[in-house]
């Protein structure tokens, strides 16, 4: 993957963890690479060294053929009939062994030199066969520069190892050669500027065949790269789907999740710019009415005591594990629980399948909440209890807002069940009538009296009852009573360290443990038996993380693998034209998306002007030979000239920019260059013209060559006119002219990434053009080679007679030479296209994932930031899984509760309304404008906590970097003021809402500042919250308030006039559980933001 971060701004100014540090270990990146490298260089190459056997193994055909049957007596060459017939088998053998992939593997580079052995010994016996005591400086060489470029072009050698097999090649031919013509004919300029222009030529084959390899070499590694990372990104985006998943159903239910991840996912693929989504798209309505369910509330007595006792972790522990331990009970009796508040704990049987069942469900688990609760009281000695109220009828359940999503429930039966549990017993389950009905007599009641400790119940005239449970009339078991304390030492310790220590013994799974595991959150945890473990195994701290153990995450870790090796195999294709595929046509690599052939075709080149570099290379190489052999007339110098002059021009073109330090003025010629890499139609028109440049003075001299009129002298047995010294020079450098038209040839491959129809029509115009030429030439009418063109002599000096080499075998060979690179050249750049293509095509497929995967990250950043805030959300998504509680204690801390008390009146349930979904509609509406205002900066360091039905809570001050608390005073009391403006946002958002909805509503808001506690409770269903008797109090501010006002304490009044905030005072009121505060309502018309930090 890029090694750019990941993390993205949110709309709040947070950055999310680096790459790939959600839910993904970075270190974990599965197969060895160089390995996985090693074996696609390999396996890569099945198709270039299938293609050279074949290749090969026509070449022995055509040899075969055109010596044995065109030469009129096949028993003059026997030698490379044997020889042929050897190779062949060989190849055949080869080919064979081709599709044997564990002989391949092991032996492919041997299999690669006994195929180069191969053709160096066919070379050689042509060579031989060729004369018998005399020799040609030219002999083969045309061959022995086909067998060093495809060392470099189809061989599976290294660099290194193509370079000492190509030079072994060229040393070996020049020495051999060299010898001979020293052995059979006497030293002279001539014999020495022919192998001069062998070396040359040699050495252009090696530098081009070089080039070529590095070229596919970096085009190959670049391959496989794109490869890696397309594999590395679907297997993230696996991950990363089920991780949003389960972090997804840790929050909400699943019938209702997977529309709001559509929602989402759809949104971001909408808007360009990710980064700031508007969230008033999402003002959706994600709630649905759900019939004959049951909902239990339930409340722990006594908690406010025992929690004011507890240090942080104490307090997140005893949570934690109290509703963990509710959830297993929850998840036993088929019940869903919707939310925890403080230390209630609510949920509901029926959701989101109805259950028949639904009231015996949550009586069941009453009865079990409270049984628990009665053994941690009797195990501690710690005085609380439960309370459980339940009540049967009708929801509407879903989500509401825009930020930090939580599911919950709202009905008029919703709140009678809340009442149920206000009016209840200490350690009894409190039902209504309705729920008594569903229960079919499947437990014993007694009349509950609810009437006489609630007046809505007396109001409604609701008759209740108190569920009688059936362990209370058996004896309790022995096991009961290990864990009642004993002893001074037991008693003396503290309530809440009694506490702790045992309800760790529960071992219930820690918050957002689940992430990291295949298994969905669905699956739950197991039961522990009778709620307890063995009292040799009360601790779980140091567990190790399950993923490293799963033998589920072992198996994905081995599918990653399977699929990393099938892909490579993929790109190992070699039968493009005729295996069938997905993305190309059956027959041509030509891509079957609409558009996309458009696309690759106009894509940019990286360092284009490197191949017309080498092709100028080439140039250089031909213009040497043509020196140093051909006959020096003005038509040489004038088409080379021009030629020159050609290349001149292009390569000052591509290379404009690179001289621009000596060159300042910097003008067209600088911008065509940077164009060349850039623009498809001027790179094609540069290299059509440099290639048929190359292509022409390679053999345009040829025919203008001034041969004279043959004369067949008396007494002349080969039937050819005599040679002159004239004549025969002109004749000498024939097959030379062959070497340069091939060198032509090697120019068109150089360009890789040129399209494959310039290169078809190029070569073909070319080898038909050659060859028409070659066969008219004037020199077959003179008897060149019996008179001296192999500069055969005798000793004492007159020219011999005896022929070195047949002018007609000359004739032959050379049409063959010709048309085996053509042949070759073709099929390679077939090969080298449909590489170009499957380049591109990764790259696209990469491209394309990576979006898909940028969507997803950011809709795992959605889901963060509506489940935890910011810098909490990195304490369990990091490099290293993070099982420690999440716990930190605040000294200043602004809380605000924010209720809209009309909505009740306004709720109705009705067919207008849709049983009250209408209402709930304008509720989203409300609430989403209120999480609006958090985007902007000023309420950057505001953090909406919950919605509890109409009342909005927030709080400011928790994003305090852990060390810092004790900031100075003046950036705590900053919290104070942004508070206070945010509740005047909020009012003034209402009255826009009251204007577009002809309603009236009036917001009621209470505000204080002091000590909080924060952390993360819940396994099931992980919540963010924060307690202690600021949030009491500010609870308490809201509920004591009054419409259109925010109500603050005394203490917190102090600081906001400080801030030049106007304050009335209220008076003493009496607030529940605090006696009587001295209270004061902030004056909104006449609030002024000062500007002290709180921006």
């Amino acid at each position: 993957m890029p090694s750019r971060p990941w993390g993205l701004l949110n709309g709040r100014g947070w950055k999310m963890p680096a790459k790939g540090r959600y839910f993904l270990n970075e270190g974990e990146e599965g197969p060895d690479q160089d390995a996985l490298y090693e074996k696609y260089r390999l396996t890569s190459q099945h198709g270039p060294l299938l293609l050279t056997l074949l290749l090969v193994a026509a070449t022995a055909c055509v040899a075969l053929i055109v010596i044995a049957f065109s030469q009129g007596d096949p028993s003059r060459h026997q030698a490379i009939l044997g020889m042929a017939f050897l190779a062949l088998a060989v190849f055949a053998a080869l080919t064979v062994l081709m599709y044997v992939e564990c002989l391949l593997r092991r032996w492919l580079r041997a299999l690669a030199l006994l195929t180069w052995a191969c053709l160096v010994a066919l070379g050689y016996v042509l060579v031989f066969n060729a004369w018998t005591k005399a020799a040609c400086a030219w002999e083969q060489v045309p061959f022995f520069l086909f067998i060093v470029f495809v060392v470099y072009t189809l061989l599976p050698f290294s660099m290194r190892g193509a370079v000492a097999v190509g030079a072994v090649s060229t040393a070996s031919h020049l020495l051999v050669l060299g010898a001979l013509m020293g052995g059979f004919t006497t030293p002279s300029v001539r014999v020495g500027l022919q192998l001069l222009a062998n070396t040359v030529i040699f050495l252009c084959g090696n530098l081009t065949g070089a080039f070529h390899k590095h070229q596919m070499q970096d085009a190959s590694r670049d391959l496989f790269t794109y490869t890696v990372k397309c594999i590395q990104i679907r297997r993230k985006l696996r991950i990363e789907k089920r991780q949003q998943e389960n972090l997804l159903l840790s929050v909400l239910p699943a019938h209702i999740s997977m529309g709001m991840k559509l929602a989402i996912i759809e949104r971001l693929k909408e808007h360009g710019d990710r980064r700031c989504m508007p969230d008033n798209n999402f003002h959706s309505l994600y709630v649905k009415r759900h019939q004959n369910v049951s909902i239990l509330y339930a409340d722990i007595v006594g908690f406010t005591q025992l929690a004011s006792d507890c240090s942080p972790k104490e307090l997140v522990v005893v949570l934690n594990e109290l509703f963990g331990k509710f959830d297993q009970i929850a998840k036993a009796n088929e019940c869903m629980r919707i939310k925890i508040l403080g230390d209630c704990y609510y949920c509901v049987s029926g959701l989101p399948v109805s259950l028949p069942t639904h009231a015996r469900n949550c009586v069941k688990m009453g009865l079990d909440m409270c049984q628990a609760i009665k053994q941690v009281r009797e195990a501690t000695g710690v005085d609380i209890n439960m309370r459980v109220g339940i009540h049967s009828g009708n929801v509407l359940c879903g989500v509401i807002g825009l930020r930090k999503w939580q599911y919950d429930v709202w009905s008029h039966d919703v709140s009678l069940a809340n009442r149920m549990e206000a009016a209840g017993v200490p350690g009894r389950v409190h039902i209504t009538e309705a729920t008594l009905k569903h229960l079919d007599k499947a437990y014993e009641v007694e009349d509950g009296h609810g009437q006489q400790r609630d007046p809505y119940l007396k109001e409604m005239n609701i008759r209740t009852y108190l569920v009688i449970d059936p362990r209370s009339q058996q004896p309790p078991p022995p096991s009961q009573h290990l864990h009642r304390p004993k002893g001074d030492a037991a008693l003396k310790m503290r309530a809440s360290v009694r506490m702790t220590r045992y309800l760790e013994s529960w071992g219930a799974a820690r918050p957002f443990a689940h992430l990291n595991h295949r298994e969905s959150v669905s699956s739950g945890e197991t039961p522990v038996p009778n709620g307890r473990r063995p009292k040799s195994v009360p601790q779980r701290h140091r567990r190790t993380p399950d993923r490293s153990m799963s033998p589920k995450g072992r198996s994905e870790d081995d599918s990653y693998d399977d699929e990393m090796l099938s892909a490579i195999e993929g790109l190992s294709s070699t039968r493009p034209c005729c295996s069938k595929s997905d993305d190309f046509y059956t027959f041509g690599s030509i891509f079957l998306e609409k558009g996309f052939e458009r696309e690759y075709r106009l894509a940019p080149i990286p360092r284009a002007r490197h191949d017309f570099a080498c092709a100028g290379l080439i140039f250089v190489c031909i213009l040497l030979v043509h020196v140093l052999l051909m006959p020096r007339t003005a038509a040489l110098g004038v088409s080379f000239g021009l030629v020159a002059c050609v290349l001149g021009l292009v390569l000052g073109l591509c290379f404009a920019t690179k001289f621009s330090r000596w060159c300042p003025a910097r003008g067209t010629l600088c911008t065509i260059s940077e164009r060349v890499e850039t623009q498809p139609l001027l790179r094609l028109t540069l290299a059509i013209l440099t290639i048929g440049s190359l292509l022409t003075v390679a053999i345009v001299n040829l025919p203008l060559m001034p041969f004279p009129v043959p004369e067949l002298p008396v007494g002349n047995e080969t039937g050819l006119p005599a040679v002159s010294s004239k004549t025969r020079a002109l004749c000498e450098p024939l097959p030379y002219y062959t070497c340069s038209c091939v060198l032509g040839f090697i120019a068109c491959s150089v360009f890789l990434r040129m399209s494959l129809e310039p290169k078809v029509v190029l070569l073909t115009v070319a080898l038909v053009a050659y060859l028409v030429l070659f066969n008219l030439s004037p020199c077959w009418q003179w008897d060149c080679c019996g008179q001296g063109l192999g500069n055969l002599t005798e000793p004492n000096g007159t020219t011999s007679g005896t022929p070195s080499c047949s002018w007609r075998d000359l004739k032959t060979m050379t049409n063959f030479y010709l048309v085996l690179f053509y042949i070759t050249l073709l099929t390679l750049s077939r090969q080298i296209d449909y590489y170009c293509r499957l380049d591109c095509l990764w790259k696209k497929k990469f491209k394309k994932e990576h979006e898909e995967f940028e969507t997803m990250e950011n809709v795992n950043r959605l889901l963060l930031e509506n489940v935890l805030p910011a810098h909490v959300a990195a304490h369990f998504i990091g490099d290293k899984l993070n099982e420690d509680w999440y716990h930190q204690s605040y000294d200043c801390v602004c809380v605000m509760f924010a209720s809209v008390p009309d909505f009740k009146v306004f709720y109705t349930e009705c067919d207008v309304n849709k049983e009250g979904l209408e209402c709930l509609r304008l509720l989203n509406e409300i609430i989403a404008d209120f999480d609006e205002l958090l985007l902007k900066p000023k309420f950057s360091g505001v953090e909406k906590i919950k919605t509890i039905g109409s009342t909005y809570m927030a709080a400011a001050g928790l994003s305090v970097a852990s060390g810092h608390e004790n900031q100075e005073l003046e950036r705590q009391h900053a919290h104070i003021g942004v508070m206070v403006e945010f509740s005047i946002a909020l009012m003034s958002k209402l009255d826009g809402i009251n204007r577009h909805s002809f309603n009236s509503f009036r917001l009621r808001v209470g505000i204080n500042h002091g000590p909080v506690i924060a952390g993360v409770i819940g396994a099931r269903k992980p919540q963010y919250d924060i307690w202690g008797n600021t949030v009491n109090v500010a609870s308490r501010m809201e509920s004591t308030g009054e419409l259109g006002k925010i109500q603050v304490t005394e203490e917190t009044c102090t600081i906001l006039q400080s801030l030049g905030y106007s304050c009335e005072c209220r008076g003493l009121i009496n607030v529940k559980g605090k006696g009587e505060l001295r209270t004061y309502f902030v004056c909104t018309d006449t609030a002024k933001f000062q500007g002290l930090g709180l921006n």
